[in-house]
């Protein structure tokens, strides 16, 4: 039975409004529930055609050149200063980290392999960790006892043989078993893991 959130949820995913550990988290509801998957699907073909039925709108052709002017503008004006991330949330529920904090790190037993913990939601049982692989570093071979769900954001790494980039997905059911991984060239990944993964007990402890 689909939960009223999880349509709020498969709503938001149609109109790709969620968050990228929420949705990780939700197409692996997904793979899990053959009518939820019905349901986005059929929001997706609501959505073609809603924006099928909207009339095609002409701009007049000043409306480029006023756009380009702006842009100019903008171009030539001084970039604002990031967010230093600093005192409290203006909403106690919003939790940033910067990309430029590195504290929180820990070293795993196996040289130049190291983790870091986001966030962890124990209500519904899963946590979300950054990973690193130093050049040529190979992880061992070692089941699964829950799944994963791996996104690698830089650098490259080979799973089951398979070499991933930037920008790509892997997910792995519990029981499975994955031979050695290796990064020829290092790399950074975000995972999406269960409180009762043995990585993420290791970055809370």
């Amino acid at each position: 039975m689909i939960s009223e959130q999880q349509q709020e949820q498969a709503s938001l995913y149609v109109l790709g409004a969620l968050g990228a550990s929420e949705r990780l988290a939700f197409e692996a509801e997904l793979r899990a529930q053959p009518e939820l998957l019905s349901l986005v699907r059929d929001l997706e073909s609501t959505s073609v055609l809603m924006a099928k039925a909207v009339p095609a709108a002409n701009p007049p052709p000043s409306l480029r050149d006023r756009v380009l002017g702006s842009v100019g503008a903008t171009a030539s004006a001084s970039a604002p200063s990031p967010l230093p991330f600093t005192g409290p949330a203006v909403d106690p529920a919003f939790f940033f980290i910067a990309a430029r904090d590195q504290s929180g790190w820990k070293d795993l037993p196996l040289p130049g392999a190291s983790i870091k913990l986001l966030s962890a939601d124990r209500e519904r049982g899963y946590a979300v960790l950054l990973g690193k692989l130093e050049k040529g570093v190979r992880y061992p071979a070692h089941p699964h006892e829950t799944g994963e769900e791996i996104f690698l954001l830089t650098g490259d790494l080979t799973i089951a043989g398979r070499r991933l980039g930037p920008g790509d997905f892997h997910h792995c059911d519990a029981g499975t078993e994955h031979p050695v991984n290796y990064s020829d060239e290092g790399c950074t990944l975000l995972a999406v893991l269960s409180l009762d993964h043995e990585l993420t007990k290791f970055a809370m402890a």
